[in-house]
């Protein structure tokens, strides 16, 4: 990667792959960057539309930082993208992943069907979730979070795909901030379900560089906030209306039982394009 006049593809993949990464990581890394950087995508490449000196340089820049300490691209170039929309993020926000659109578009789904107009997101992050409700409905997304820093990149977010007044959001460990008087037709949550005991385990990618807060839980099961939402969700839910979770893997029984327990009926799992249980959707009995 010695020089940066020009754009060398196989130069940067071979730096990947000598980094011990796969070459279809390397492939998908680097067309995102240059993506993020220059706006063009592998079909201007092909075409002969090649990014500016100064795109190089930075994208080299970006390679070097990616491969020295395994920090995600996203997170050093400050963007992502979800469901086709470029999205800020942070080292205080998870980085949005493909498995939670199933998330999204059964929330989309479900709210057009029954032409529902308030959403309550529980653990908004960088807003992502929020956002494409917003985008895809007529609905009014509240979306929530801990953190203040998490808050201020939705807010961004919701700015830049001109949803102000769509998706809002306010600080709030889960329901404390939230009014008695205040209910949702829909309560959607992609909350922490790794028990720590997983730490070890994860890529070094997510576990030094993705916020603690946002992915582990306290008890071994991964369960924690599953219990936590349900228990109150009915509360704040109109007659009928829906609680949404992500879940991570194996948890799919253990979420309906949770749900079931607290009166949450209709309940449906659905799997992403891998297979894998994602999402638990119920309804409540109220």
């Amino acid at each position: 990667m010695n020089t940066i006049r020009e754009l060398k593809k196989s130069d940067l993949i071979k730096a990947y792959t000598d980094a011990g990464f796969s070459t279809e990581t390397a492939v998908a890394e680097i067309d995102f960057a240059i993506e993020i950087i220059s706006g063009l995508t592998p079909k201007d490449l092909i075409i002969g539309i090649m990014p500016s000196l100064k795109d190089i340089q930075k994208l080299y820049e970006t390679v070097r930082t990616r491969l020295s300490t395994r920090q995600p691209v996203a997170q050093i170039l400050g963007y992502s993208f979800f469901m086709g929309c470029k999205f800020e993020v942070s080292m205080n926000t998870l980085i949005p992943r493909p498995e939670t659109e199933l998330l999204v578009k059964k929330a989309v789904e479900i709210i057009k069907d029954n032409d529902f107009k308030q959403v309550l997101d529980i653990g908004t992050g960088s807003g992502c979730i929020a956002c494409m409700i917003a985008k895809n409905t007529h609905a009014q997304v509240l979306g929530t979070d801990i953190s203040n820093n998490a808050l201020k990149i939705a807010l961004n977010n919701a700015m830049h795909l001109d949803l102000m007044n769509r998706a809002l959001f306010r600080k709030s460990d889960l329901f404390s901030k939230i009014r008695e008087e205040e209910k949702f037709d829909m309560i959607v949550s992609n909350p922490p379900y790794i028990p720590p005991c997983e730490k070890p385990h994860l890529q070094i990618e997510v576990r030094e560089f993705e916020p603690e807060m946002a992915l582990f839980t306290k008890d071994s099961k991964g369960l924690e906030f599953y219990e936590k939402i349900t228990s109150c969700a009915d509360k704040f839910l109109n007659k009928n209306g829906y609680l949404l979770f992500e879940i991570g893997i194996q948890q799919a029984c253990d979420v309906q039982k949770i749900m079931e327990s607290y009166g949450f009926k209709n309940i449906e799992i659905l799997k992403d394009v891998t297979g894998i249980e994602r999402v638990v959707a119920g309804v409540s009995a109220k």
